[in-house]
């Protein structure tokens, strides 16, 4: 039996799509060529393959997520990662909260931040840095007009440069929508055997 899961963790839980994911074996041309993958890649999320149903929109969305998230310069990964978890806080996206709690750990080599916030939420204990940026993402994620000009002091203050905020601004605008698109989409679920 399948149970919705409500708490922010680390521990990645399954998504479960309402709409029946694109089946690698079955895909057409165009839907292969938007995952850019070949039919025996196995490695695609079931979230890929359920926004494979749109190709047009499926091919602007991975390259777009791949710029924001990998690209090299500005902000580093971790920062982006906090981006993500912000947003995904706020969104009460427990699943990429859950990728980007698990992801900015294993880049940092500590669950010391993630912990905090899960365990103080917007109240936890954070150095400078990490408190400016979080607060940041996470205000823009609850409503754009609370990320103030205050807050982008507090973001120089702490040694970011305008490539760096510009990057953690568009990690937490991308995740604002991948957010809400999965939460239409399906629901973080364990199993029993993940329980």
């Amino acid at each position: 039996m399948a149970k919705i899961v409500h708490k922010f963790t680390r521990d990645v839980p399954h998504w479960q799509p309402r709409v029946t994911p694109v089946n690698l074996e079955e895909a057409t041309e165009a839907q292969l060529e938007a995952l850019q993958v070949t039919p025996s890649n196995t490695k695609v999320s079931d979230y890929v393959l359920t926004l494979a149903h749109d190709v047009e929109s499926l091919k602007v969305r991975s390259p777009l997520f791949n710029a924001i998230m990998y690209d090299k310069g500005g902000l580093g990964r971790a920062g982006r990662e906090i981006g993500a978890l912000a947003a995904s806080m706020v969104n009460r996206c427990v699943y990429c909260a859950a990728v980007h709690a698990a992801r900015h750990a294993q880049l940092e080599k500590s669950t010391e931040l993630t912990d905090k916030l899960f365990e103080k939420g917007a109240d936890a204990d954070l150095d400078p840095r990490d408190r400016a940026i979080f607060d940041f993402a996470r205000k823009l994620s609850d409503c754009p007009s609370q990320a103030d000009a205050d807050d982008m002091q507090a973001l120089r203050d702490a040694g970011l440069d305008e490539d760096e905020i510009l990057d953690l601004i568009l990690s937490a605008s991308l995740f604002g929508w991948a957010n809400r698109l999965m939460h239409v989409l399906g629901d973080p679920v364990r199993t029993e055997v993940d329980a």
